[in-house]
Order: structure tokens, then sequence, then C-alpha cells
């Protein structure tokens, strides 16, 4: 049983050993953003990334209403 488990480890890390590498070494490269925003674009990100919060909390509400009066 053990040297199955070894067997199926070696081959899982034979397939997959590569990729994992290949993506840690893209993960890297774009760790740090490489394109300028102005302030313009920053804010309406800013406006958008509230908006979403501001719909998923209407979802939120609206669930825990539908919920409570059932």
């Amino acid at each position: 049983m053990n040297t199955l488990r070894t067997l199926v480890a070696r081959a899982v890390k034979n397939t997959f050993g590569g990729r994992f590498a290949k993506i840690r070494e893209i993960n890297e490269k774009f760790r740090t953003p490489h394109v300028k925003m102005t302030p313009a674009v920053k804010f309406a990100l800013l406006c958008l990334r509230l908006y979403l919060f501001l719909l998923v909390g209407l979802l939120i509400f609206k669930f825990y209403t539908l919920v409570a009066s059932g």
C-alpha cells in the first residue's frame, strides 16, 4: 500500500511539478502592476467597488427579509 502511494505521489509530481513552477514564474512576473492609472481611473474604480458592495449588501438584505418573513 505504501509503494502504491509513493508511485502515485511520484506520478502526480512528475505530471504537475513543471506546471506549478511555470505558474509561480508567471505570478512573480506580474506581482507588481505595470499599468499607470490616472486619478480619474482610480476614482472610477473606487466608485465601482463601492457600487459592488452596495449591490451585495442589497442582495444580502433581500435574502434576509425573504428568510425572516417565511
